[in-house]
């Protein structure tokens, strides 16, 4: 009996730690502008295209994420004088990522803010998405290093706060890791891993080739190295198995 019992409860953590995995796999957060679940969307815009066979984001938010100073936040890129089309690029890219994107599960954190319920933290990007991105905006202006908080919005956009100094990018961001790890208060977080590694979340892929960040997700959600899943309701197997070893 013993063994049996032993058995079922190793059955049990087994199946907990399926659900537990696949309950951050092919997900949306919970955030301001997404969908609860995700699913195709054909006319998905321009740079948010590669997630349109499963996406988080509606086709009106590719559309407002391309846009300077959307309806998605009032938030605009030229604070500190006009953004490169170079730079904007990523931002734009990063933004599409965030709206659209299934494969962020396992590093979603619960949070309290008025806008949203639920945050990415320390997302781990590919090195060569960091890098191209602090390269391609190194000569851009900025006033601040953490973009979520700390603006004045008295204008009904964000404006730089009172006593703060337009400068170069690299002046408030020295390297690839600085920009990407702070300037969205650790939402991502830079990696050496390079693309195609499937230990990185790419911002960029080809969807012909498939979405690259699929295997990705499983991984960090196998190895447990993402953001702590939900407690989830057992499934009913599970219970059966707990109450069979509690009998026995």
């Amino acid at each position: 009996m013993e063994v049996l019992a032993g058995m079922l409860l190793s059955l049990f953590a087994v199946l907990a730690t399926v659900v537990a995995r696949d309950s951050v796999l092919n997900v949306c957060m919970d955030g301001k502008h997404h969908k609860i679940n995700p699913g195709p969307e054909d006319a998905l815009h321009h740079q948010c295209s590669p997630w349109k066979e499963k996406a988080c984001c509606t086709a009106n938010t590719s559309q407002a994420a391309h846009e300077d100073q959307s309806y998605l936040y009032n938030f605009t890129w030229d604070h500190c004088g006009i953004m490169s089309d170079k730079c904007k690029k990523h931002f734009i890219q990063d933004t599409c990522l965030y709206e659209c994107s299934p494969n962020l599960g396992p590093w979603i954190n619960q949070v309290d803010q008025s806008w949203r319920k639920e945050r990415i933290l320390d997302v781990p990007l590919c090195k060569e998405d960091c890098e191209q991105w602090w390269e391609d905006c190194q000569d851009e202006m900025t006033c601040k290093e953490n973009w979520h908080q700390g603006w004045d919005w008295s204008t009904g956009s964000n404006r730089c706060p009172p006593g703060s100094m337009c400068q170069k990018l690299t002046g408030v961001f020295p390297s690839p890791k600085d920009l990407c790890e702070k300037i969205w208060s650790r939402s991502y977080k830079y990696t050496t891993f390079p693309r195609g590694s499937q230990r990185c979340i790419q911002m960029w892929f080809d969807p012909k080739q498939g979405n690259p960040n699929d295997a990705v997700a499983e991984y960090y959600a196998k190895a447990g190295q993402g953001s702590p899943a939900p407690l989830l309701p057992a499934p009913p197997l599970a219970l059966l198995c707990l109450v069979l070893a509690a009998r026995l």
